[in-house]
């Protein structure tokens, strides 16, 4: 990679990896007989829509922005799930929407009549009370007091109040995962099976959800397919699952330059990338991100902590040792940025928002857009 071809700071995107990675989801798809959505949630760089269209069934949102770019650059099948939906955008997501999911009974008796009105498939997002997480309680929709989907007992409940409820209801939704590999997969399905299997022949599909991180070399693809398959030939389901991560999966990089080093007992290189603008899970998860040609702290005889030139103190990458010294000018390369890092980066302290370029198959670069001044201040008033 010539890091001399691309401004700092920048995201580059490797096109031959992410047709890696679509490569092994469509063995999935093909093999299994199901379908697998995009979620745009990790990854919304519709710069490379159309490629992941020639492997992909479609596109899933959080919301109806997401929903309308599913449908504007991909066009194909359009699912959604939100926690809650407003009366406007509801109007439009049954205009462009495939699938839509609920969160709730509520949520679902409001706008039931609009959605079979309009011939969207309905379906209902599920608890199964399942947590199969480690360390990450932000990410788990299985924790304690979580929001997000309905348990057996609200279900029961609302059935009881409701007979007719679940009528005109196609699937059923559920997604626990986070960066996972498919025998917490098969752990969470058994007990979706055990709490409301009784229910799957009211429906025509199961949306399994994302977090399964498909194509990550360790990960049991086998087991994924017999898992599939068993609960299509068992229950007669359409199967979807709706990964992020594993479609742009080290499929991206982040380029950031050395301004200065900074020598308070530890040395600390600032750099023109940010964890809190460019990459914010590092502070949300938190997580270490992967640098090339370096080591942990202690590993490599250089070693240095990397922050940045915004003005908050903990805007802190990590800490990291290398096997030269690194000077001011010198360019690092991140890696694993294609996924959350570019949806979620902001313009905190008026940092400029990074380039993002295009690394295609045959070494060349493409940039597909460059920001300014503009892009910060038109999102202000």
């Amino acid at each position: 990679m010539l890091l001399s071809q691309v401004d700092t700071p920048s995201y580059v995107i490797d096109e031959a990896k992410l047709i890696s990675n679509l490569e092994i989801i469509d063995t999935v798809q093909r093999e299994a007989g199901c379908k697998i959505l995009l979620a745009q949630k990790a990854f919304s760089n519709f710069c490379v829509y159309p490629l992941i269209g020639k492997y992909l069934a479609g596109t899933t949102a959080s919301g109806l922005y997401e929903a309308r770019l599913g449908k504007e650059e991909m066009g194909k099948e359009n699912h959604v799930f939100a926690p809650a939906y407003k009366q406007g955008d509801m109007d439009e997501l049954t205009q462009i929407c495939d699938h839509i999911i609920f969160n709730s009974l509520g949520q679902l008796k409001k706008y039931k009549k609009q959605c079979l009105k309009a011939g969207v498939s309905i379906g209902i997002r599920v608890n199964p009370e399942c947590s199969t997480q480690e360390g990450h309680a932000i990410y788990d929709p299985c924790a304690s007091g979580s929001r997000l989907g309905i348990t057996l007992a609200n279900l029961e409940k609302g059935i009881r109040e409701d007979t007719t409820i679940l009528d005109g209801v196609d699937g059923i939704h559920f997604h626990t995962l986070c960066e996972q590999n498919a025998d917490d997969l098969e752990t969470t399905l058994n007990v979706v099976i055990a709490k409301f299997g009784h229910y799957f022949d009211k429906f025509s599909w199961i949306n399994m959800g994302g977090g399964h991180h498909i194509s990550r070399d360790d990960y049991d693809v086998n087991l994924l397919i017999k898992l599939i398959k068993h609960v299509k030939d068992t229950y007669k389901l359409d199967v979807y699952l709706e990964p992020g991560e594993a479609i742009a999966l080290n499929a991206g990089y982040f380029v950031t330059e050395v301004l200065d080093i900074v020598d308070n007992d530890i040395k600390t290189l600032i750099l023109d990338g940010s964890a809190a603008c460019h990459m914010p899970d590092v502070l949300e998860m938190p997580y270490r991100p992967p640098l090339r040609d370096s080591g942990k702290w202690g590993e490599k005889p250089f070693e240095y902590r990397l922050s940045s030139y915004t003005c908050l103190a903990g805007d802190i990458i990590g800490d990291y040792s290398f096997d030269r010294e690194i000077k001011i000018g010198d360019r690092l390369i991140f890696e694993d940025m294609a996924i959350y890092s570019m949806v979620k980066n902001n313009t905190f302290n008026g940092i400029p928002l990074p380039s993002i370029y295009l690394l295609k198959q045959d070494g060349s670069y493409q940039l597909i857009k460059k920001f300014g001044y503009d892009d910060f201040k038109n999102r202000l008033s």
